[in-house]
């Protein structure tokens, strides 16, 4: 199993930049992919960004030319660099991991609010 934990959340002005990481322990050697998604009042979750073992990534296109997520190599530990925040982006961000055949593990997620 995999699990994860997520730091690096809070309260930023709009245009502020923040970055979230996620640590990976447990089978880190068979994660696939991992990804960032958030969750604002009222609405589902969603994709923010991912990456894959090819270090290819995605990203939503609410975000795009904003974030950027990037993974060390050994999985121990993926980022979310967020710059230019918008009050849209509020919400809380959870890291997911793929692993194995068909895991999947969520973290707890951490709050990001962004003051407009």
């Amino acid at each position: 199993q995999v699990q994860l934990m997520e730091s690096g959340g809070g309260l930023v002005q709009a245009g502020g930049s923040l970055r979230l990481s996620c640590a990976a322990a447990g089978s880190i050697g068979s994660i696939n992919a991992m990804g960032w998604y958030r969750q604002a009042p009222g609405k589902q979750r969603e994709l923010v960004a991912g990456v894959t073992s090819f270090h290819n990534t995605r990203y939503a296109d609410s975000v795009k030319g904003r974030f950027t997520i990037s993974r060390d190599d050994g999985w121990n530990t993926v980022s979310l660099q967020m710059n230019s925040l918008k009050a849209e982006d509020t919400g809380v961000y959870y890291c997911k991991a793929e692993y194995g055949g068909a895991g999947i593990s969520w973290g707890q997620g951490t709050q990001v609010t962004v003051s407009s």
